[in-house]
């Protein structure tokens, strides 16, 4: 089979990583797998997986009709048959390009928080929680499928390079605390401002420091707030890497991770004790008790409490960790048991091929009028209110993860 992978971006986070790690699965099984996308920090580490990388067109608009006549292009070019996007611009696009292909079928996976109503409802769907399936899945014709994020268990695995990980950074004694994110302003930037703070606190009274890898749009903010935390100790005690060709070593380095979606998975595949950051205050140790949670709704979840109060429970949290090093080698080791088991590549691979079959079988090659003009008014919607947020301070960057399901 011969696929076209379509991330919405290139810079570090759990929708790419989980993009370019399950297209290198699919690869490995035996399909003919293409990467098209934006230039970006993660185009090496997709190359190191050995695929093939297009870069494409940068474009005023989103979503972009030269795009899709770029890909329509790519796909004729290399007799694909799945255009598989990820997140909404490039879901559309990849319908937009399959229009009137009869051979081309294309397949959208949302690893957001919530699902943009005016996707195409007659094809296939991914998504990444229960939760967010059974909802999704009401009034739409299409199939919604349920595929958790995979991870590589044997590139994330306990001893990849913790120990130069920790020797790159300014010497002091002492426990890590470990964020992998992208520094996003919705659902990320509220839980890695809390912890700043949190371990910031801390540090005056431990040897402890919060080490933050990723960058984003929220860079400048997480910046300001380390550089405040950091006033007053003889040694930094909130470290921004920014973003990591490899991450790896950061997880297999921390005592303790804090993350959310796949970088929770990542951090468990490593042996970590982890504690789940959500919003509104929301943070929770993985336990045999909370997985039932974690499982139904998601590696996220919500809260109300303030920031002092958050700021609190997650000091609680750490401690207790920190504290008892038994238990978190206990919580640690069973975390890594629950990825191998459960989110394992190679059986992820296996599945996302089962529904690219069942794609070129079942989706329909030519676009039913009233789902176009359906489709269409929904995005025009979308974007008037979008501008008009904007226009009054209002508006959402992450426009789907601002509002989870």
């Amino acid at each position: 089979m011969r696929v076209i992978v379509y991330p919405h971006a290139m810079e570090l986070g759990g929708s790419q990583l989980n993009a370019i790690e399950l297209a290198s699965g699919v690869q490995a099984l035996g399909h003919d797998v293409t990467l098209y996308a934006d230039p970006g920090d993660l185009v090496s580490y997709a190359q190191a997986r050995g695929l093939e990388v297009i870069t494409r067109r940068r474009s005023p608009l989103c979503p972009s009709p030269e795009r899709v006549v770029e890909l329509r292009r790519l796909a004729a070019r290399r007799s694909a048959q799945i255009l598989h996007g990820y997140e909404w611009p490039p879901i559309l696009e990849c319908h937009a390009a399959s229009w009137g292909r009869p051979q081309l079928a294309p397949v959208g996976t949302v690893m957001s928080m919530g699902v943009a109503g005016f996707i195409p409802r007659s094809s296939p769907l991914v998504v990444g929680t229960e939760r967010l399936r059974r909802r999704t899945a009401e009034g739409r014709p299409g199939p919604v499928l349920l595929m958790e994020p995979p991870v590589d268990t044997v590139a994330n695995a306990p001893g990849t390079n913790g120990a130069a990980f920790r020797a790159s950074l300014p010497p002091a004694p002492g426990y890590l605390v470990v964020i992998v994110s992208r520094l996003a302003h919705e659902l990320k930037l509220e839980g890695i401002l809390t912890a700043i703070r949190c371990i910031g606190d801390m540090a005056h009274r431990r040897d402890v420091r919060l080490v933050i890898v990723g960058d984003g749009p929220a860079r400048r903010v997480v910046e300001e707030a380390a550089a405040a935390a950091n006033r007053g100790h003889a040694s930094d005690a909130v470290i921004l890497t920014g973003a990591l060709e490899d991450p790896r070593g950061a997880y297999d380095a921390a005592d303790v991770c804090i993350a959310m979606g796949g970088s929770a998975l990542r951090a468990m595949a490593f042996g970590k004790p982890l504690i789940v950051q959500g919003e509104r205050g929301f943070f929770q140790t993985v336990t045999a008790q909370t997985v039932p949670l974690f499982l139904e709704q998601g590696w996220y979840g919500q809260d109300h409490l303030d920031r002092e109060e958050a700021a609190a429970r997650l000091a609680g949290l750490v401690c207790e960790l920190l504290d008892d090093p038994a238990r978190s080698a206990e919580l640690g080791a069973s975390g890594r048991s629950l990825v191998l088991n459960r989110f394992s590549l190679e059986a992820a691979a296996k599945s996302m091929v089962s529904i690219y079959e069942t794609a070129l079988l079942d989706t329909p090659r030519f676009p039913q009028p009233r789902e176009v003009l359906e489709s269409a008014g929904r995005l025009a919607t979308h974007k008037v209110q979008a501008r008009w947020e904007s226009l009054q301070g209002r508006g959402h960057r992450d426009d789907f993860n601002a509002n989870p399901l």
